[in-house]
């Protein structure tokens, strides 16, 4: 197997990239999905962050009111924190699960995770083992004007999510390819059948071994 990381900034359009390349014969592992299905009413994660987030964020059908999480976390460090210590590890988790699945195949995984950079540069051993890094790049402004008018949010909120993240040209440096998607969909598609035929060329990745402490 392969194992590519596809990563960008929010309102980048990594979704419509990753598309492509499922609609190409890759497998997406999305941490994003993921994270829902593990915060379903009843699951663990769900119970976890009602418990140390209150009522409050849950809608009447009891699942989650996540512009009420945002609201709470992402101007306070100590509560980012906080969530990121009750979703992770179980996220990390299934997504090791299901690269092992691969491990003895032919195929492309890619690996849609939204923090994949931010997660080298804090150092220390990876989560992931992959083979390259496949960066979807937006100039800001644009990611802004996106996540108004496709996603509802207030211009002021798209552009304190924008400033939260690693910057821009952070991200570029550790890009192993890039794809600018400031441009037409045609022009998108054409830079995503390199981008797949590159990935195609990229060395077999090795599993992604389980840390000690999630290892028993």
């Amino acid at each position: 197997m392969i194992v590519i990381g596809l990563t960008g900034g929010i309102g980048s359009g990594k979704s419509t990239v990753s598309e492509s390349f499922v609609d190409r014969g890759a497998i997406l592992i999305d941490a994003d999905r993921i994270v829902k299905e593990l915060q379903r009413p009843g699951a663990f994660v769900h119970s976890e962050m009602v418990k140390h987030f209150g009522q409050g964020i849950l809608n009447d059908d009891e699942t989650l009111d996540r512009q009420a999480v945002a609201e709470i976390v992402f101007s306070d460090k100590d509560r980012l924190r906080q969530l990121n210590e009750i979703v992770h590890p179980p996220v990390n988790r299934e997504i090791r699960r299901r690269i092992r699945e691969q491990t003895d195949t032919d195929n492309l995984l890619v690996l849609d995770i939204p923090l994949l950079v931010e997660g080298i540069l804090a150092g220390g051993p990876p989560r992931y083992i992959v083979s390259g890094i496949l960066v979807v790049d937006t100039p800001s402004e644009l990611a802004v004007q996106r996540l108004v008018e496709h996603r509802g949010f207030a211009e002021e909120d798209a552009r304190a999510r924008i400033k939260a993240q690693v910057s821009r040209e952070r991200r570029l440096e550790l890009a192993d390819f890039v794809i600018d998607n400031s441009v037409k969909l045609n022009e998108l598609e054409s830079q995503v059948a390199l981008a797949f035929d590159w990935a195609k060329t990229l060395p077999d990745t090795d599993p992604t071994p389980e840390p000690a402490e999630e290892s028993h």
